[in-house]
């Protein structure tokens, strides 16, 4: 079956960190969704960053609201890779089918901190997704986006920032009904 001398999802789980199996690792534990979740839970404190990575990027698909809090934690990741596949499944609505979107009470307050500090031009920029999905509804937010937007070191970050500030295209095509929408 795949190649794999074993199958489990265990097993699978610390092939996401072997270039040649990742990436039939991956798809197999996608297709096995639920019945894979403890053990892709269970990556995200693997001592190799390709397989926590792995497990973000699986999570982005297969979040339920029992992994919510450890793919939260997975933002302070010591290794950037795996801050920006957080990041993306944190911020993404796209991926997740049915499963409700983390609140601000959970996210924001992570995603301001790394918006505003991290090392990491990529990770900056994926927060600006997540920190942009309550700029409508949290000040803090707004002001955060507005300040990468004009003051980030990198134009990658500052150019994302911008889409999602207030009058950015984004924000603009984003803004709730009950506010009113802004043409394009």
């Amino acid at each position: 079956m795949l190649g794999f001398a074993r199958t489990d999802n265990e097993a699978l789980v610390s092939c996401l960190g072997d270039p040649q199996r990742t990436v039939a690792a991956y798809h197999e534990l996608l297709h096995r969704a639920a019945d894979a979740l403890d053990a892709i839970r269970d990556g995200l404190s693997d001592p190799n960053a390709a397989v926590r990575e792995g497990c973000c990027r699986l999570l982005d698909h297969l979040v339920d609201t029992d992994s919510m809090d450890r793919l939260v934690a997975m933002a302070d990741d010591p290794d950037a890779r795996v801050r920006v596949a957080a990041f993306h499944a944190l911020a993404c609505d796209r991926c997740k089918g049915d499963t409700c979107a983390p609140g601000a009470d959970r996210v924001l307050d992570p995603g301001l901190r790394h918006l505003a500090d991290d090392p990491d031009p990529q990770v900056r920029a994926r927060a600006a997704e997540l920190v942009g999905k309550f700029a409508h509804t949290d000040p803090r937010a707004a002001a955060a986006l507005q300040r990468s937007h004009t003051q980030d070191p990198s134009p990658a970050v500052r150019k994302k920032a911008g889409w999602y500030a207030p009058g950015g295209p984004i924000h603009r095509r984003t803004r709730p009904p009950a506010l009113g929408r802004v043409a394009p």
